[in-house]
């Protein structure tokens, strides 16, 4: 009892592992053997993780340390620093939790490096799975070793997560045996952990092969008489590894694994159909694999006799409505191959579930070569040029199908693609939605406000991106454009900014790598802009304007899309082994999105006339005392419904010529008031400000109330979703209240998004004058412009999206004035500081 109180049952369990590890009895099991030419007999393939089945923590370290400009060698040094009783090491063991490495492993970097590091995006890279995916390579290796009848292992120092689960990114289904440190106490290079790895595979150590990538682990293991790959590539350590076994480790079909657990299909009922439809009489198994790509439509891998093909079916589970249709997959590839465009041939349609659980589609296999990385490694620049050329191509030669000639015009709507689509994804992200987040929420505002109007109806593809073409290996032609499932027919130019998402996002990106941070004149791949350039030319159409908004919707998309993904996976449905990690991404897409729909509104805004700068200050005696009720705090809703009497309620307006007529003429009505009425009165309401009756309500701001409420000027802060009647107010919108509340504020003492004269001439000639001055109205457009855009956001997104916009200009409204007044008061001298001028005391107020 008192042992198990201090260590705690799971402790107790390791303690009580390693103790008994002493002393191993190696057993034998009925597998195949397979001889190497110097006699030995080989039974099992232990595998080591990091650096041998997934990239090593010190080649990650190493990329990490580049990109973020973080010493040479800082994190290995970390990582090995105390030995075996270094943070590192302990985590291995699981003797301390991630959350006290993570503080000592930042302590040491910090302390190596000389810098303050946060090392939490490190770790998120170090257990991301698709950083550290499993090589193509090795996976195929281990399905050889398999099906030759021979054992695997895994033998890995691994570590626990913050979910008190240990970190696996591998199907456990490829190994006999897997050994993890964290759940045994030990680690490598102590002979115990291998002794029992040995144990639990009933192997002698000669009977067994270990591929490990560190010299201490290969020298231990090779003392009890195991044989040892070192691993520095896993190309050459395969063909190492096949030598010793004699048969080969290689597939001949690239990018597919055994098929995943949840992704399983009878293969029986599979067979006699595929009997039956090709009219196969020879006997021999049917060969199934899974293609490793892929998230919506699992896709197989078939060899039958001497017949390759490939299978896409529906994924198992509630769909969806219209999501998933493969059903158009085959009809679209039917009618394009027929057109010339390059597809693979389909064999037949299957509808019937009872076949593999869900319908399905079968082509014929293309072989040839899918590049999943845009920056095409290993490739000379000329190469990458031509590739990229030949996609454009392939996707103008797509949208020029003639659709009455194929029997396509039926194949989709005419018109309104876009606003269709957006309505599409909308409704697909709701159905999938898990939590709030607010870009996304800022879009299906913002998105449907700014549609482009199409001008050309054409097939799209929905989802065209290099590693949806297969390329011929040594012409770099296009053989064949993949995964039809989103086609449909819409505006191409969706399709064309769609192939270019890759170029906005990151090398490291999970999901697929991507071009944002590398030099792409080097590598020979056009830019977005010039790609784009490239189709309108083979297009022989105009480049569109509104290129951001068609960006901005693509990225929506592909988070939509990723949302999706996330949500089958947490059911077990979705088909790719990181579809979990979608969740996380669907957000940095939105952000991505939302980036290109700030850029759309920019160049609206520079197409826009320029703006005519008030020719009056802003006043602080204006803002308390005239019109108290107009001036009142504005109302904050949450509702975003558009009205049409609004011209401004979805675009930004930035002058008050923009506004719609009737807003116009408030705004007018409004500026002859306070000529009128308010200036006038400014002295006296000055005096009053500074006499014993400040307390008091001044008799004149009383008098201003009744004037402005028999000309409609009360009330004006009420927005529109309050009072939608204007039985209170104006209604008016967030952007329209900002252009009233620019003209409250403005004062006639300047003439004081000259009278002065010093060292012989006026002020305002004075050179540190003008430089203040030109500086103090570059600070307040600023603070303007970014004061109507938070009104935007407000009106087409609601308060609760624009609450960083809100709180932005709470912090540079004021801290502008503060500065803008300093300079006044400098300007006025001691005056400045007198009760003569109000800038004592509009300093501090702001």
């Amino acid at each position: 009892m008192c042992i198990r109180w201090l260590l705690g049952s799971s402790q107790l369990q390791r303690a009580w592992r390693a103790a008994s590890l002493k002393h191993l009895p190696y057993g034998h099991q009925g597998t195949r053997r397979w001889r190497h030419s110097g006699g030995s007999t080989y039974r099992a393939v232990i595998f080591d993780m990091g650096g041998v089945l997934i990239p090593s923590p010190g080649k990650i370290a190493a990329e990490w340390e580049v990109r973020n400009h973080i010493p040479s060698g800082t994190v290995l040094k970390a990582l090995s620093s105390g030995g075996e009783n270094g943070p590192w090491m302990k985590f291995m063991r699981a003797e301390i939790t991630i959350e006290d490495f993570l503080q000592e492993f930042r302590k040491l970097c910090s302390e190596i490096s000389k810098t303050d590091m946060s090392v939490d995006f490190f770790s998120f890279l170090l257990t991301n799975e698709q950083v550290v995916k499993q090589f193509p390579v090795m996976t195929e290796a281990i399905t050889q070793i398999r099906a030759k009848g021979l054992q695997t292992a895994l033998l890995s120092n691994n570590f626990f997560l913050p979910n008190g689960k240990s970190f696996l990114p591998l199907d456990r289904k490829q190994f006999d045996v897997v050994v993890e440190s964290c759940l045994e106490g030990i680690c490598k290079p102590d002979p115990r952990i291998y002794k029992l790895c040995l144990e639990r595979l009933g192997r002698k150590p000669s009977e067994c092969i270990l591929l490990e990538d560190l010299g201490p682990n290969l020298k231990a293991a090779a003392s009890l008489g195991i044989h040892t790959i070192k691993v520095n590539d896993p190309e050459t350590a395969v063909k190492e590894l096949k030598t010793l076994l004699g048969f080969t480790l290689r597939t001949v079909v690239p990018n597919t694994r055994p098929v995943r657990k949840t992704m399983e299909i009878p293969k029986d009922s599979l067979e006699k159909y595929l009997r039956d439809l090709l009219g196969i009489q020879t006997t021999g198994p049917l060969e199934l694999l899974q293609f490793d790509h892929g998230q919506s439509n699992p896709t197989y891998y078939i060899k039958l006799a001497n017949q390759q093909m490939v299978l896409r079916k529906k994924p198992p589970g509630t769909l969806l409505p219209s999501a998933h249709a493969v059903e158009r997959e085959f009809r679209i590839m039917k009618a394009l191959k027929n057109a010339g465009v390059p597809v693979p041939k389909v064999l037949d349609l299957c509808e019937d579930s009872r076949i593999v659980g869900t319908p399905f589609y079968v082509m014929e296999y293309c072989s040839g070569l899918t590049y999943k990385d845009p920056s095409l490694p290993g490739l000379e620049p000329s190469q990458r040029q031509a590739i990229y050329t030949a996609m454009n191509r392939v996707l103008c030669k797509i949208h020029s199908v003639d659709l009455k000639a194929t029997g396509l015009e039926d194949y989709g709507k005419h018109g309104d693609y876009i606003t269709r689509q957006v309505q599409t994804w909308i409704k697909q992200y709701r159905a999938t939605e898990t939590s709030t987040i607010p870009a996304m929420e800022r879009l299906i505002e913002w998105l449907p406000l700014h549609l482009p109007s199409q001008q050309r109806t054409t097939v799209v593809h929905g989802d065209f991106r290099l590693d949806n073409l297969l390329f011929h290996p040594e012409t770099n032609e296009v053989l064949a454009v993949l995964d039809w499932e989103l086609s449909t027919l819409g505006d191409p130019l969706a399709d064309v900014a769609y192939s270019c998402l890759a170029h906005y996002l990151p090398s490291s990106f999970p999901i697929q790598p991507g071009l944002g941070d590398c030099d792409l004149t080097k590598l020979g791949i056009p830019t977005a802009e010039e790609y784009f350039r490239m189709y309108c030319l083979h297009m022989g159409i105009p480049p569109t304007e509104n290129w951001n908004f068609y960006m901005a919707f693509s990225f929506f998309r592909i988070a939509a899309i990723l949302q999706g993904v996330y949500k089958r996976s947490l059911t077990g449905q979705a088909s790719s082994a990181t579809a979990e990690q979608s969740g996380k991404l669907t957000e940095f897409m939105s952000n991505l999105a939302w980036d290109f729909a700030v850029k759309e509104g920019f160049r609206v805004f520079k197409e826009m006339p320029p703006t005519k700068p008030l020719t009056r200050s802003h006043h602080m005696w204006a803002r308390p005392q005239f019109l108290p009720r107009t001036l009142g705090r504005r109302s904050y809703v949450t509702s975003t419904d558009s009205s049409p009497a609004h011209a401004s309620k979805g675009a930004l307006v930035f002058s008050p010529e923009g506004l719609s007529p009737p807003v116009r003429e408030v705004y007018q009505r409004l500026k002859q008031f306070i000529e009128r009425h308010v200036y006038p009165a400014e002295p006296e309401l000055q005096s009053h400000q500074a006499s014993a009756e400040r307390w008091t309500p001044s008799p004149l701001v009383e008098d201003l109330k009744e004037k402005a409420k028999a000309e409609g000027l009360w009330n004006l802060f009420l927005p529109i979703e309050t009072d939608p009647e204007r039985k209170y107010g104006a209604g008016l919108t967030n952007v329209e209240y900002a252009h009233l509340c620019e003209l409250m504020g403005t004062s006639l003492y300047a003439p004081e998004a000259k009278s002065r004269v010093a060292f012989g001439k006026p002020l305002v000639e004075q050179g540190t004058i003008l430089a203040d001055i030109a500086q103090s109205r570059v600070e307040i457009e600023q603070a303007r412009l970014l004061v109507l855009k938070a009104a935007h956001v407000m009106d087409v997104a609601g308060n609760k999206a624009a609450a960083l916009d809100i709180a932005m200009i709470k912090m540079v409204a004021p801290s502008m004035a503060s500065r803008v007044i300093d300079r006044a008061i400098q300007a006025f001298g001691a005056a400045g500081l007198s009760n003569d001028f109000p800038l004592a005391q509009f300093f501090a107020g702001a």
